[in-house]
């Protein structure tokens, strides 16, 4: 019985009892078939990450989705990592050892001055830029002060790789290799406020970029000190680094023969010293053709001592076991067959070493020529090849010199890619590349597979999707939105966000070629969480918009509801939409409290003016004529054509409400034919006050400043100082011929708060500059009644308005007082 199936008698049955049922229940199989029936469904990798002051769901099913952290969700503050911590991160960084013999450990040869410089400078706080052509041997350098300056700084030394990575990635590189942080990646401000308290030697080598964004990375790290290695070819830092430079040249003869008998791991001889010299003179000295040209003697040597050492079963080939011996006879001294290389193949040696090396190698060069350089994993080169010793290829390319390291991982030296193009090794590029592309869609989206795994294959899974998207054969687009599907959320689980962005926007490029629109969607919406989570607001509304309205086109419910929770989570962070270039400010006393003495408040309201140098005039409160500057009153002005969609629509809505409201009130006051009975005197509300102040004033219908009416003024009118006379009190339409007394109780005429009678007023609200006719009884005032005010004093500060009204009553009444037909 199998062990690791329990029996019905171990749960207290009878195993002959229930045999029979036994076997109805569950039928017989064979163990070691695979049941493809009843395989475990694969489970989402779903990861949650804190970015900021937002919590981070990775979901590679319906998308990411982001919400403000929750306050017990927040982490704890980065703590440092101790020198142990440290030096295990940088083994773990370092890049794996190849499989297979152990490589020769080369010494640093003619470097001890540029050491002990390096080292000097670095000790003194003092950041280097050393420069070099590609394969000077700059590298070798970093590893030696590297290890001389390990006890420099009190967070010791910190090893990076420029290759493809930009100022955020290194400095957030940086804060990881410092800070402890574990699914946290802090915002701008946290991160610069932790880099600027590191104080560490900085190793940067194959830095990519310089000037502006060399610039903001040494300001952001002021207790570092950086040796930076670069190419002649990128940018020259900004005039304000205060870096030092430092220039590495080629080795002299001497250097360099002994250099290719290490490799040899023998003496030269005279014609190989010769040939040496004539190499030297043709590469300048460069260490890494004198590795190169090392390694093709070596190759050289097993020709001459074993013929057969690359036939077809050659050396390190598998060979049968039934193949014959190779002859016992082959000649064994130096002849004819094996000369030297010439001239030209030692200063581009790469088509003639691989020509040299196993099947295995060759073909593990050809994929990484299809990826424009990046060689795949060690662990990955089985199963892309087919070979199960595969991985053994990696130390063959290694003791060629045909591999240069790059962070945690290899690839091809610099020159080899183009030597092995033009010897056709990038014939079947496009197809090596979608199969590189397959395995890693599998690989990228497989459970098993950490983020920080996936992360560390982001330069080679991005050379495959790249190749893939023009889209040279059919099905290449599908195959690079499948990859890039599997691989983003790895990279965004794995904090590698610069890879993240790169995948989704290939994604997304490949999606809109290969016309697959949810794909495409999916990408739109990781791009705008992507956008939001590093404080670009605007580009995040963008693409949450995009995807929305694609997602909403497919009836992908789902998928539009996680885009909008994260465009209402871009408009909260976004607030209020601040005013546009050609908006006027608001009022400065627009939110002031209502004036006492019940003086109307002001309501400031948007609204369209006919011509843009208008400028309307809400309300004078309490201004007197002496008033010059207006400090005694407060005008609200309404500026601006164009304001904020909102404050408009709710603007041009009130103030909608507003008129239609004074407008039915006045008119329901003011029109005697509703009732027969009423009169046209205005009245106060019962039991009033007869001396208490009134209003002075009340906003016109038009916007002008009109002049309050006097309580109980008849509908007559007099002429004014221009000649034209104001049309009766009760408006237009009034019958002019009630001109009785008013009652006993009627009130006395309204007064300003100075205690002189209010002006009277047009139908219109235009305000007249003459006082208004009483009622011919015995109390009309005479013209020279000293208690009657000057035409001059009941004038506002306006100006003199216009002979005419554009009111519903027309222009003013004629002579006789009475108003014009309606």
């Amino acid at each position: 019985m199998d062990p690791t199936h329990r029996g019905p008698e171990e749960f207290g049955h009878d195993n002959n009892g229930f045999s029979d049922e036994a076997g109805r229940r569950r039928p017989s199989r064979d163990p070691l078939t695979p049941d493809f029936g009843q395989q475990t469904p694969q489970q989402a990798r779903i990861v949650t990450l804190i970015s900021g002051d937002l919590l981070l769901t990775v979901n590679p099913v319906d998308g990411s989705e982001v919400e403000a952290c929750p306050p017990g969700e927040q982490p704890p503050a980065p703590a440092r990592r101790t020198p142990a911590e440290r030096a295990d991160r940088t083994r773990a960084a370092a890049p794996p050892v190849p499989p297979g013999p152990p490589l020769p450990r080369l010494p640093l040869l003619r470097r001890e001055d540029e050491r002990e410089r390096l080292v000097r400078l670095l000790a003194r706080g003092r950041s280097v830029r050393l420069t070099g052509p590609a394969g000077s041997g700059r590298t070798a350098l970093l590893n030696a002060v590297a290890a001389d300056c390990a006890e420099l700084a009190p967070d010791g030394v910190v090893r990076l790789n420029g290759h493809k990575r930009t100022v955020t990635d290194l400095l957030h590189g940086l804060f990881d290799a410092v800070h402890d942080a574990p699914l946290h990646r802090p915002d701008r401000a946290l991160l610069l406020e932790k880099l600027r308290t590191t104080g560490a030697v900085v190793v940067l080598d194959d830095l990519e970029f310089g000037g502006a964004a060399l610039d903001e990375l040494l300001d952001a790290t002021p207790e570092c000190a950086f040796l930076l290695a670069t190419t002649p070819e990128v940018a020259a830092p900004g005039t304000d680094s205060h870096l030092e430079e430092v220039f590495l040249a080629g080795l002299d003869r001497s250097a360099s023969v002994e250099l290719m008998e290490r490799v040899v791991e023998r003496p030269l001889t005279e014609e190989e010293t010769n040939w040496a010299g004539d190499l030297w003179f043709e590469s300048e000295g460069l260490p890494l053709r004198f590795v190169q040209a090392g390694a093709l003697l070596r190759r050289r040597d097993l020709l001459r001592t074993d013929p057969t050492a690359y036939d077809e079963y050659g050396y390190l080939e598998n060979r049968p076991a039934d193949a014959p011996p190779p002859a016992e006879d082959a000649p064994a001294t130096e002849s004819a067959d094996v000369p030297l290389p010439s001239l030209g193949e030692g200063a581009a040696p790469a088509a003639l070493l691989a020509s040299r090396l196993s099947g295995a190698a060759r073909d593990t060069l050809r994929f990484a020529v299809a990826l424009g350089g990046e060689v795949p994993h060690q662990a990955h080169l089985p199963a892309l090849v087919g070979d199960t010793h595969a991985d053994a290829a990696l130390g063959e390319l290694a003791g060629c010199g045909l591999l240069s390291p790059a962070g945690s991982r290899y690839r091809l030296a610099a020159g080899v890619v183009a030597q092995l193009e033009a010897a056709g090794y990038g014939d079947d590029a496009p197809e090596r590349a979608r199969t590189v592309a397959q395995h890693y869609a599998w690989w990228a989206g497989h459970p098993s597979v950490t983020p920080a795994r996936a992360a560390a294959e982001a330069d080679a899974i991005l050379a495959a999707m790249s190749r893939l998207v023009p889209g040279e054969e059919p099905g290449q687009t599908s195959v690079a939105v499948l990859l890039a599907r599997s691989a983003s959320p790895a990279f965004a689980a794995g904090l590698h966000w610069s890879a993240w962005e790169r995948s989704l926007r290939v994604g997304q490029e490949a999606g809109r070629i290969a016309g697959e629109v949810a794909e495409e969607a999916y990408f739109h919406h990781e791009l705008g969480v992507l956008a939001l989570c590093t404080g670009h607001l605007d580009r995040a509304r963008a693409e949450l918009e995009t995807s929305i309205s694609m997602r909403g086109a497919l009836a992908d419910k789902s998928g539009a509801v996680a885009g909008r929770r994260a465009l209402a989570l871009v408009e909260d962070l976004a607030g209020p939409v601040a005013a546009g270039p050609g908006t006027d400010p608001l009022p400065a006393g627009l939110f002031e409290p209502s004036p006492a003495s019940g003086v109307p408040a002001v309501i400031p309201v948007s609204m369209p003016r006919p011509y843009a140098g208008d400028t309307a005039v809400v309300s004078l409160q309490g201004s007197s004529p002496d008033d010059k500057d207006g400090a005694g009153g407060r005008l609200a002005f309404l500026g601006g054509a164009r304001r904020n969609l909102v404050a408009a629509g709710a603007g041009v809505l009130l103030a909608g409400v507003l008129g239609t409201v004074v407008t039915l009130g006045l008119t329901s006051n003011a029109d005697p034919q509703g009732d027969p009975g009423a009169s046209t005197e205005q009245s106060v509300t019962e039991g009033g006050d007869p001396d208490e102040e009134l209003p002075a004033e009340e906003p016109a219908d038009d916007g002008a400043t009109p002049s309050a009416t006097k309580s109980g003024s008849p509908s007559a009118s007099t002429p004014g100082p221009s000649g034209s006379e104001s049309a009766p009190a009760g408006g237009a339409g009034t019958p002019s011929s009630s001109t009785s007394a008013p009652e006993s109780g009627a009130p006395s005429p309204s007064r300003t708060p100075s205690g002189r009678p209010s002006s009277p007023h047009t139908p219109s609200g235009k305000p007249t500059p003459t006082k208004s006719a009483s009622a011919p009884t015995s109390e009309s005032p005479s013209p020279t009644d000293p208690e009657t005010p000057d035409p001059t004093e009941s004038e506002t500060e306006g100006p003199t308005p216009p002979e005419t009204s554009d009111s519903a009553g027309g222009p003013t009444g004629s002579a006789s007082g009475t108003p014009d037909a309606a």
